[in-house]
């Protein structure tokens, strides 16, 4: 009995060491800002204009978490290229459609389609995106999670059992082509036991996720809208990957209705296709107003010096 009372003190008190080390921890120290990119296609596009943000006041995010669009620029950040490096990156595509049914690529590109992604339809989707990835690796300075500069988790979904997998170790690419791997549209990928699929089926929007990492979260949500047109239906096209939009939109409200980030931001993304990376201009100037909320909401949160 003695025995046992000895040990369940002993464990109490470790408890309450435990608690008090981290309280002293939060309250000493600043608090870590997390950032979460979220999944969105070319409306992703919108997450430059939140990083150039960071540069711009000289800020660096504790952590990242990202999703699809968000999980490439996300990595692409944190490996170590700024925000102007990853708009020329982008930029490359500058004059080309990435329709995935149009196939048009404008005659001023230096970035063609036909060079990046070809198509696979023998391994579940339209296009294979690995010479897309093999483009951005070339770019990246590193290649694994474990030489970021910035701490990245990646958010994929397991097709066989839906649940939300959150890659934060080993080789980059991979895990980028499983986060970004959108239905039919590209390949999944197989990791282990699972068959991964784009992260934005089970978790477009991973402030959560980040969270897990820093006391304060970003959450930066690029699913875009749609506008009604008079005496205009919709193609099948577009409803085929609006509905994606529209389901993606309804898991991030309901999650935003357990959890709230420290700052929500929606940028207002007007009428842009999945792969409509050509709209980079545009997608950047209508992320302008969201772009000032960041910074404002950075300078505010500042670390004072003693």
């Amino acid at each position: 009995m003695r025995t046992w009372l000895g040990r369940a003190a002993l464990a109490c008190f470790i408890v309450v060491c435990g608690v008090a080390a981290i309280s002293a921890k939060a309250d000493d120290g600043e608090q870590r800002i997390g950032l979460a990119l979220g999944s969105g296609g070319a409306t992703g596009l919108a997450h430059i204009a939140m990083l150039d943000v960071f540069d711009e006041l000289e800020r660096t995010p504790d952590h990242i978490a990202g999703t699809s669009i968000g999980a490439v620029i996300g990595a692409l950040y944190a490996s170590g290229l700024n925000a102007d490096e990853i708009y020329d990156i982008f930029d490359d595509f500058a004059g080309s459609n990435l329709d995935a049914l149009s196939g048009l690529v404008g005659p001023g590109s230096d970035l063609r389609l036909r060079d990046v992604m070809k198509l696979g339809f023998n391994d579940g989707g339209v296009f294979d995106a690995s010479g897309f990835l093999d483009f951005l690796a070339g770019k990246m300075p590193v290649k694994t999670f474990e030489e970021l500069r910035v701490p990245l988790s990646i958010v994929a979904t397991d097709y066989w059992t839906g649940d939300v997998v959150v890659i934060e170790e080993g080789e980059l690419i991979p895990a980028m082509k499983a986060s970004m791997a959108v239905p039919g549209l590209f390949a999944p990928v197989r990791k282990d036991e699972q068959l991964l699929i784009d992260g934005g089926t089970s978790n477009p929007l991973p402030f959560d996720v980040s969270g897990r990492h820093a006391e304060r979260v970003i959450a930066v949500d690029v699913t875009g809208s749609r506008s009604r047109e008079e005496d205009e239906e919709p193609s099948w096209v577009d409803l085929l990957f609006k509905t994606f939009e529209i389901m993606q939109q309804s898991i991030i409200a309901a999650r935003l209705e357990m959890q709230e980030p420290a700052l929500y931001l929606k940028p207002d993304i007007r009428d842009v296709r999945l792969l409509d990376f050509n709209e980079i201009e545009a997608i950047l100037e209508q992320s302008g107003d969201a772009a000032g909320r960041l910074r404002e909401w950075l300078q505010e949160s500042a670390p004072t010096e003693d």
